[in-house]
């Protein structure tokens, strides 16, 4: 049976759990939840878990790095599962998205997110499903670190925990059924 990755991307520490920046994480708790897995191996950088999600055996995991230097916990779990790139899928926020809209890609650049750059350049390739969840843009004059790392809105707390809810649905549909599938159900305008 094939093993996955699959890693949610956030900052550790209760203060950046309310974040835009920490939605990677926020679905990873919910992908545990769902499966029953629990995040008790801590190893990699990151904290880490195994079990079975759309019927395949994963290792679902938090790194212990920053955002910025996510590429180091993620190339150490390739290396330490033994696993490919064709085995990676990494959840992660997106300005360029509106807040909740869900975009599956197989591949491509950064799109300006710092923590796919240090992904890129630690594995040495853009060749890896991303599942980016959407935060929104800035207001006009709100650098854009500032605002990743805000804390949302209480009115903006039902759409994040729907776009969480659909974030995990997207990554068990990519496990069970393959990308294209999930592509073609979540890659629409919302």
């Amino acid at each position: 049976m094939r093993r996955l990755l699959v890693v949610g991307l956030g900052n550790p520490g209760s203060f950046y759990a309310e974040t835009g920046h920490n939605l990677g994480f926020r679905v990873i708790e919910k992908l545990c939840h769902r499966a029953g897995i629990s995040l008790n191996m801590n190893e990699y950088q990151s904290l880490s878990g195994e079990g079975i999600v759309g019927g395949q055996e994963v290792i679902l995991a938090k790194p212990l790095t920053f955002v910025n230097s996510s590429g180091q916990a993620v190339r150490l779990l390739l290396r330490g599962g033994k696993l490919g790139l064709e085995d990676l899928i990494i959840i992660c926020d997106d300005s360029n998205l509106k807040l909740g809209q869900i975009r599956i890609r197989v591949k491509g650049g950064s799109g300006g997110h710092r923590g796919l750059e240090s992904i890129i350049q630690e594995i040495g390739t853009q060749d890896f499903i991303r599942v980016r969840v959407g935060i929104g843009s800035p207001p006009t004059g709100i650098p854009l670190e500032r605002y990743v790392l805000a804390k949302f809105k209480s009115t903006e707390l039902a759409r994040v925990e729907e776009a969480t809810v659909q974030a995990a649905e997207a990554v068990e549909l990519i496990i069970a059924k393959g990308d294209s599938e999930a592509m073609n159900r979540y890659n629409r305008r919302d």
